[in-house]
């Protein structure tokens, strides 16, 4: 049985008991330094495992958390975090051996990023699990639970970031104020993290950088309340980089950094990430913090390395050898991952997928046909050997057809060298595409053009988008080749919402495949896919949105207008939306009650001589709450396993949440008797509809008490 937090608490304060005054500021530190007398070794918390042990040199490399979001699959979540742990373990472990304790090189991991994707302008979007509340606390406890394990002490320690309400501007972070209203607080920004806490037991929180009604995160009371009173967390929290510091230099919210660290210390927030500890030495003579909450912290502290085993002589994670980082069990779930990411948008007349047979010569095309960097997303670590789209596609028509390859342009600027015109590699695109019979366009963007504003462990700064469209030259790129009356099958590497300019109606793009950040075997996962080696499953965890026309403004909080529980018009490509190659039909849906549990259960019939994997998605609607969102929300979803031509009958448990609504003052009840579910291969949109050509079954319930 884990070691629980009142036993690690009762030996941390025992060790804190030792200390002096001085050597408990000292261990707020994010570099906490050695204490020889308490045989208390130096520790650096930093370490990040967003999707892969990261920053610390090789280890198996998954694809980037919105890829992983598109699994919809909580199960692969947990091994996937289970595989992270051990392989984070490892590394410890041989670092530990060589008194190697840098930044990095600890076991308190500061992921999951559960942040609601708000907004497809925000660059860190892609670090998240989409736009849903429900889908974000899923997989974010499902990660958390597979980092931290099982065994008598934690794996690792998860840090779910970052508390609260933060999702851009990216370039403004630091002195952003996020309004927000107790409905929107509640029914969207929150659920996540209270999940993470209460059903997952998630070690640390993180504050974010920007200011929630007025108040910065890192001292916002009401925040602190919620997270210790309401949900009883007993972890620590730590600040982002610099977050205190921002307390006064850009939120202007106190006049010092002693002020800063004295009133984020009393308020809560534990571990400074920053280089202000010694300041607590000037809030202390300022009566701007206690001792006592200072002891309180590092108690806080202490027992997280405590729950972590790191003075135990025996902590069953210390043997986890060196061969278990990279290892080919590993990297078979990261490529089993990728597979399960791709979604598939368009497959106009089922043209994918393609019979190798057939194929004589295969023009492969783009700025991310053969770039490492759009397999990796950010916050990644360094794979032992990655496979490119162009290397993908090679590898698995050798001997069987021509790969001709072009760069076709530039990923954001006009031309690829630099003394050259405008569109230099567009000619030699063109001649390309004409000396083959088919067209693999890779278009999209990577970390360096969507991602984090710059931070000192960041090495892109790449900040938030402008808009929807491609950069640079690419939708030119495009145009011209779609022109040829070539067929083109248009993959899409991003972490966010892409338009194409109309271009996904042109009957010369015969499919589109949106590939995420796909890790380092993304090039091997998508080849065989589009050869019908593996299929299609996954789906969107965000809404690609037809334009930003109407669309609220960046710095705008409130939910209405954004994601698909409150848009008001159809989505290019809704929420929940992905094609499959085989046809598969959800019918006869059912409520069920069973020892005071609720269960949908229906017929999901395999249509077709394809066996596949299929996410059955459940939505629900409060029909007589004037509180209820405007309209459906996810409240369930499964990933099955279909075999070709089955019929075969599910049950999903639906959560309390489906028959919930959250009011103005952020209470959450139970509204009215009448529910209206959906269940199917999308949601109850009339885009996803269109885009699928069938309806999801519906079932109207009544509640009798």
């Amino acid at each position: 049985m884990m070691m629980t937090h009142e036993a690690a608490l009762a030996q941390a304060k025992q060790l804190v008991q030792k200390m002096t005054i001085d050597e408990r500021i000292q261990q707020i530190s994010v570099m906490a330094p050695e204490l020889k007398a308490l045989e208390i070794p130096n520790y650096n918390y930093w370490n990040e495992a967003l999707h892969g042990v990261a920053r610390a040199g090789v280890a198996t490399m998954f694809p980037q958390a919105i890829g992983m979001a598109a699994m919809f699959d909580p199960e692969m979540m947990q091994a996937i975090g289970d595989i992270i742990a051990t392989e984070g373990r490892a590394k410890y472990n041989l670092f530990q051996a060589k008194n190697d304790r840098d930044f990095y090189k600890g076991l308190t991991f500061w992921s999951p990023n559960i942040n609601i994707f708000r907004d497809p302008r925000w660059g860190r979007g892609h670090e998240t699990y989409g736009e849903d509340p429900y889908l974000t606390s899923q997989l974010g406890s499902a990660f958390i639970q597979g980092l931290q394990g099982t065994g008598d002490y934690l794996k690792v320690a998860a840090c779910a970031k970052h508390f609260a309400v933060h999702s851009g501007p990216e370039a403004i972070r630091h002195s952003f104020n996020a309004e927000v209203s107790d409905k929107d607080l509640y029914e969207t920004y929150l659920p996540a993290f209270e999940t993470a806490v209460k059903e997952a037991d998630v070690e640390s929180v993180m504050s974010a950088y920007n200011a929630i009604n007025g108040v910065p995160a890192p001292v916002n009371q009401r925040l602190f309340d919620i997270l210790r009173n309401d949900w009883h967390f007993m972890g620590h929290v730590t600040s982002d980089v610099g977050g205190i510091e921002d307390v006064f230099a850009n939120h202007k919210y106190v006049e010092d950094a002693g002020a800063a660290i004295g009133l984020a210390v009393t308020r809560g927030n534990d571990l400074c990430a920053g280089l202000i500890t010694d300041k607590l030495h000037d809030a202390l003579v300022h009566d701007q913090v206690t001792e006592a909450a200072i002891t309180q912290s590092v108690e806080r502290l202490l027992a997280t390395r405590i729950r972590l085993g790191l003075f135990a002589d025996d902590c069953e994670y210390d043997q986890i050898p060196f061969e278990a980082i990279d290892s080919d069990q590993h990297r078979e779930s990261a490529y089993q991952a990728t597979v399960k990411s791709l979604v598939l948008l368009k497959n106009e007349a089922d043209y994918l997928p393609l019979d190798a047979k057939q194929l004589q010569k295969v023009a492969v095309i783009g700025p991310n046909a053969n770039s490492r960097r759009a397999l990796e997303g950010n916050y990644q670590g360094t794979a032992s050997r990655y496979t490119t789209i162009l290397e993908g596609i090679q590898d698995e028509l050798a001997g069987i057809a021509r790969v001709n390859y072009a760069q076709g342009c530039h990923l954001i600027k006009d031309q690829v060298e630099p003394l050259a015109g405008k569109d230099d590699r567009l000619a030699e695109a063109i001649s390309t595409a004409e000396h083959s019979d088919l067209v693999v366009l890779c278009l999209g963007m990577d970390a360096s053009i969507e991602g984090e504003a710059e931070d000192p462990g960041n090495p892109y700064g790449a900040g938030d988008k402008t808009g929807l469209s491609l950069p640079g030259r690419q939708q030119h790129l495009l145009d011209e080749l779609l022109k040829l009356n070539k067929p083109v099958v248009l993959i899409i590497c991003a972490g966010s919402a892409i338009t194409f300019d109309g271009q996904e109606e042109n009957p010369n793009l015969k499919a589109i495949l949106e590939a995420w950040y796909p890790g380092a075997q993304g090039g091997k996962a998508i080849a065989r896919m589009l050869l019908g080696q593996e299929q299609p499953s996954g789906k969107l965890p965000i809404t690609f949105y037809q334009n930003l026309t109407d669309f609220p403004e960046f710095t705008d909080y409130q939910m209405a207008g954004r994601t698909y529980r409150y848009l008001k018009k159809a989505a290019l490509y809704p929420f929940g939306y992905g094609l499959s190659y085989a046809d598969i039909t959800v019918e006869q849906p059912e409520m069920v009650i069973e020892n005071d549990r609720y269960y949908m259960k229906a017929i999901v019939k395999n249509n077709s001589q394809i066996a596949t994997e299929e996410v059955i998605q459940v939505y629900s609607r409060a029909l007589e709450s004037e509180n209820e969102i405007p309209n459906h929300k996810l409240c369930a979803f499964k990933r099955v396993r279909l075999a070709a031509n089955v019929v075969q009958m599910i049950q999903i448990e639906i959560p309390q949440y489906a028959f919930e609504v959250v009011n103005q003052q952020g209470e959450r009840l139970i509204e009215g008797r009448q529910f209206e579910f959906s269940i199917g291969t999308a949601q109850p949109d009339q885009r996803s509809a269109e885009l699928t050509g069938k309806e999801v079954a519906t079932y109207l319930w009544s509640k009798t008490n």
